[in-house]
């Protein structure tokens, strides 16, 4: 039935259509509405797009901790890009620094709201990296991106929104055409575990391990191109075997036998706690061991009230110091080809049936890595993202709330006196675990502050 208006219905419909038309219009011919510098808002874009990073790395299979933590370097790398034009002042581009990275430029003379640049480079440089990810994960990236692009729409004009848009989007392509450069380390999510890899044989060495026997996880990641680590960032000899009981190695078995049975015992309850704090590597129930730090990173900043400025380059360090200390930790695992104590304690301290408490799975069953022991990733990986942390916010009190009220494990929050703390407790919490030896860990450290200082050493700022 056709529609009929009367006079008045008629009037109101045109004021109606002339105001959404002006302030069309008003929108679309402002476009200086944007702030000058990223400097100038909060870090909210940037926190809650790493908040969803720990989602897609936790539940996309694959993402094991050194491939989780190249690609949070790229990502978080990706980010600070992108945002740089609007703080070049301050802050330095790595276009051109690092071979091959070439980063597009802004167009001269034109604005830009960088939290909606932000947004779209997060969302596109995510998609690009998680391609294989579930669908309720690919769905919240689709979610995130869609909720701020609503919200930015109605704050400045379309003509900026558009910009800034694609301005992000690209810069999100460069750097991933960037990682597709470095063969060994892209798509590592692809082939994580090699059944080509034929470790070395012989007493000490480590071989694939109760109780799946997987072969060996990622054998040739220390291949993978670094952002600021090189082949010199390596950790000393690890100890000599020996079967004698009073050699460093058998007494360091000792501990970490002595601690584990502690804890199944019911003793031990720091211990315990401990152990359970810093396991993040029972793939699907928490993010990754790497993935931990962006965690850190995130209380960091918002405790901090950090702005855009400083939460993107907090992030993009962390990434980029988390990303080589896998690399060179894992580089250094398979020049040594250490077994893991279990092997060790079954086979030279006569306990047959010793077992982890690692990643238990209800049946009385627990877990090792698939790679070898010296060095402990956990160590690295938490001493780089600490040197970071540190130069970043100083050695400030910080109380680690990541896995505050889980039910699974022991995750009420710990408090430390700084970031060094907490990586030399998370390299500790390897021992009471089961799959460390001490030497593992301290060795871990060592190599992890080295890398963390050299991707402070980055140009980062002017």
């Amino acid at each position: 039935m056709k529609t009929v208006f009367t006079h008045s219905l008629k009037a109101a419909f045109v004021v109606m259509l002339a105001l959404a038309v002006f302030s069309g219009c008003q929108r679309d011919e402002d476009p200086t509405v944007t702030l000058d510098s990223p400097e100038d808002y909060s870090n909210e874009v940037a926190v809650k797009w790493n908040t969803t990073l720990l989602n897609l790395e936790r539940f996309t299979p694959g993402y094991r901790p050194p491939v989780s933590a190249r690609n949070i370097g790229y990502i978080n790398l990706a980010a600070f890009e992108s945002i740089q034009p609007g703080m070049e002042d301050k802050y330095n581009s790595f276009d051109g620094f690092f071979p091959g990275l070439d980063v597009p430029e802004v167009e001269e003379g034109l604005t830009y709201h960088w939290p909606t640049v932000l947004n779209a480079t997060y969302a596109r440089i995510m998609t690009h990296f998680f391609p294989t990810a579930p669908a309720a994960q690919l769905f919240e990236i689709f979610r995130l991106e869609s909720d701020f692009n609503d919200a930015f729409r109605n704050e400045i004009s379309n003509e900026l929104y558009v910009r800034s848009v694609e301005y992000g989007r690209r810069v999100a392509d460069a750097v991933y055409h960037w990682s597709a450069t470095d063969k060994a380390g892209h798509e590592g999510y692809l082939h994580n575990n090699d059944p080509t890899y034929t470790p070395p044989a012989g007493p000490g060495l480590w071989q694939p391990t109760y109780p799946d026997f997987a072969p060996a996880l990622l054998p040739r990641w220390g291949s993978v191109r670094t952002f600021a680590a090189d082949a010199s960032d390596i950790v000393p000899n690890p100890l000599p075997m020996s079967t004698s009981p009073g050699a460093p190695i058998y007494q360091q078995a000792v501990e970490t036998q002595r601690l584990v049975n502690q804890i199944k015992a019911g003793e031990k309850y720091e211990d315990r706690w401990i152990a359970d704090f810093w396991s993040d590597d029972c793939p699907i129930l928490t993010f990754t061991p790497a993935g931990r730090w962006i965690a850190v990173a995130n209380q960091a900043i918002e405790n901090n009230r950090a702005n855009l400025a400083l939460a993107v380059e907090t992030y993009a360090r962390v990434g980029m110091a988390i990303a080589d200390a896998g690399i060179r930790s894992w580089g250094e695992k398979y020049r040594f080809n250490v077994e893991r104590p279990i092997d060790y304690i079954r086979r030279v301290m006569n306990d047959p049936n010793w077992n982890t408490v690692m990643c238990p799975d209800g049946s009385g069953q627990f877990f090792t890595p698939p790679f070898p022991a010296y060095p402990s990733g956990h160590a690295t990986f938490g001493a780089a993202a600490a040197e970071v942390l540190t130069a970043l916010y100083g050695n400030t009190p910080f109380t680690d709330r990541c896995h505050e009220g889980r039910t699974e494990f022991l995750g009420n929050p710990r408090q430390f006196d700084h970031f060094y703390e907490m990586a030399e407790e998370s390299a500790y919490s390897r021992i009471p675990i089961g799959v460390h030896f001490r030497m593992d860990s301290e060795a871990g450290l060592g190599l992890g502050y080295r890398v963390g200082r050299k991707i402070n050493d980055l140009p980062w700022r002017k």
